[in-house]
């Protein structure tokens, strides 16, 4: 033994005359044949993905790329208006606040049916009535445990998100409509018997249960919508270049700012 530590890795290595990533010359055998989205699975699965995966994977990036002035998009711009030499910053500022509400959704409803999922032993219901009887007892169980639904609601789309029939209708065309679509769809049917209300299937929740369709591990959904929200963001940042508004957000919250005395400013003591 040579007593010198070793690093296995199966991704890319590099010497003096190539680059190879996943045992391919990647100047040879991928630039210019192999698409990023395709590439991104890719690297995920390390294994090379079929066509209708690598359709429904970028399905799901177009549908979380942008949809406009989100947290994440206002903080990106922000960011570049306080520290413009720093396009780095900008866009980590954007991804760090991918979480509970926005973003991490994806890795949230894919968890949340993974383990309905997991429950059931491989003995998956065959028809909607026994999906709609496993996603009723799911959804009375968070409601019982006081945790919310993934997947279920957003704030503009009140009735219905256009991105949740496409997502669907793309994985019901290249035949991976599997398990987890099958319950989110059943949970979208059943919650108003809980819930006393209806909501709408969210997009965020669509794509974590189509990711968890293409036996993408739950941990790594989150990491797809930041991936996805990185173009978008990187449009904000172009954009804010272009016709910058982000001097005008900060006066406009400078400016009326209303100033709450603390119980303290009155205290002597204080």
């Amino acid at each position: 033994m040579s007593g010198v530590p070793e690093f296995p890795t199966g991704l890319g290595t590099s010497d003096a005359e190539q680059i190879r990533l996943m045992g391919h010359d990647l100047a040879e055998d991928l630039m210019g044949r192999v698409g990023f989205g395709e590439l991104a699975l890719w690297l995920m699965t390390q294994r090379r993905p079929e066509p209708g995966h690598v359709r429904v994977f970028e399905t799901v990036l177009v549908a979380l790329a942008d949809h406009g002035f989100t947290p994440t998009a206002i903080a990106s711009r922000l960011t570049y208006l306080s520290a413009p030499d720093s396009l780095q910053g900008a866009l980590a500022a954007g991804l760090l606040g991918g979480g509970s509400r926005f973003l991490g959704v994806t890795e949230d409803s894919g968890r949340f049916l993974a383990g309905v999922l997991a429950g059931v032993d491989g003995a998956l219901p065959t028809d909607d009535a026994g999906w709609d009887a496993l996603a009723l007892a799911a959804v009375q169980e968070a409601r019982s445990q006081k945790r919310f639904v993934p997947g279920l609601g957003h704030p503009v789309h009140k009735e219905r998100d256009p991105r949740t029939p496409r997502i669907l209708a793309v994985a019901e065309e290249e035949g991976l409509r599997g398990p987890h679509l099958r319950l989110f769809e059943a949970v979208g049917r059943v919650h108003p018997q809980v819930l006393g209300r209806t909501l709408p299937l969210n997009g965020a929740g669509v794509c974590g249960a189509a990711l968890a369709d293409l036996d993408l591990p739950v941990e790594l959904l989150r990491g797809v919508a930041l991936l996805a929200r990185t173009a978008g963001l990187l449009g904000h940042l172009a954009e804010e270049r272009r016709r910058p508004l982000g001097m005008d957000v900060y006066l406009t919250v400078d400016r009326n700012a209303t100033y709450v005395p603390h119980e303290s400013d009155n205290d002597p003591r204080a």
